[in-house]
């Protein structure tokens, strides 16, 4: 046991490019108890490598929100390619600046373009039969299934809109994310879980005075894309919570203490 232990040390640290030989082991070895070492081996890996990527993203201050979102994904996901994401990205910007016209107003931009094409189009929808589903909160599989949580559909929303120039902005609202379309004469709200619905700064007073919370800025203006990757690994958490999965639970806690130093 010690020379094994020895070597998988020596294996560890070699990194990311000891995954495919690896790989290449457990498929040729039929010993389930090696298959079974192999495989934490991998996933160790895999995980060291994660963490190095979530370092990189932060330290060049989170700037591509899309990027954080894939990173997430390949904690379940880990072949998965940055491309795949970007390129379904892309389509849906594509549909939505078709019907783009210049000279549009706020409200117009929001209701007759980016909601119609979003939800109305492309059918994107609130998963509100399997809410914690871990899937809600992993962007690929929402691009494909078209069903999310509040800020998974915040995310997709937002990364259109703001590739349109449009300024449109994530805000951490208590119990469900939002988005705000900020400029400097106009300020509304917008909620893609419920179809792009369109309230109002007194409907966020009402809300938070339901709730029995102070009305403070975080609830009203703009949150940056780390607070925004570490609320999806919040909610991610509550996912395999509930699933009582708890070696994920530990996984996903480590990412989060990693990402922003909170002991969750």
């Amino acid at each position: 046991m010690e020379v094994i232990s020895q070597v998988e040390k020596e294996l560890l640290a070699q990194g990311g490019s000891m995954i495919p030989f690896l790989e290449k082991e457990w498929e040729e070895n039929f010993n389930p108890i090696v298959q079974k070492r192999i495989e934490d081996l991998v996933h160790l890996l895999q995980f060291v490598l994660l963490e190095d990527r979530l370092s990189q993203w932060k330290n060049k201050g989170g700037t591509d929100l899309m990027e954080g979102l894939w990173l997430i994904c390949t904690y379940q996901y880990p072949d998965l390619e940055f491309n795949t994401i970007k390129s379904a990205m892309e389509q849906i910007y594509y549909e939505v600046w078709l019907d783009m016209k210049p000279d549009m107003l706020p409200l117009e931009q929001v209701k007759l373009v980016m909601n119609n094409v979003l939800f109305n189009k492309l059918k994107f929808s609130a998963n509100t039969k399997n809410f914690h589903s871990p899937a809600n909160s992993m962007i690929s599989q929402v691009l494909e299934s078209k069903k999310g949580n509040p800020i998974s559909l915040c995310c997709i929303y937002m990364m259109v809109a703001q590739k349109l120039k449009l300024p449109v902005y994530g805000v951490n609202l208590p119990t469900l994310f939002i988005l705000t379309y900020k400029s400097d004469d106009t300020q509304f709200y917008i909620s893609p879980f419920h179809k792009g619905l369109i309230f109002t700064k007194e409907d966020i007073d009402n809300y938070l005075l339901q709730l029995n919370l102070a009305p403070i800025d975080l609830y009203y203006q703009p949150c940056n894309n780390i607070d925004i990757v570490a609320r999806v690994l919040r909610n991610l958490i509550v996912s395999f919570e509930k699933l009582s999965e708890m070696e994920r639970v530990d996984d996903v806690k480590k990412m989060l203490h990693f990402l922003t130093g909170e002991k969750y």
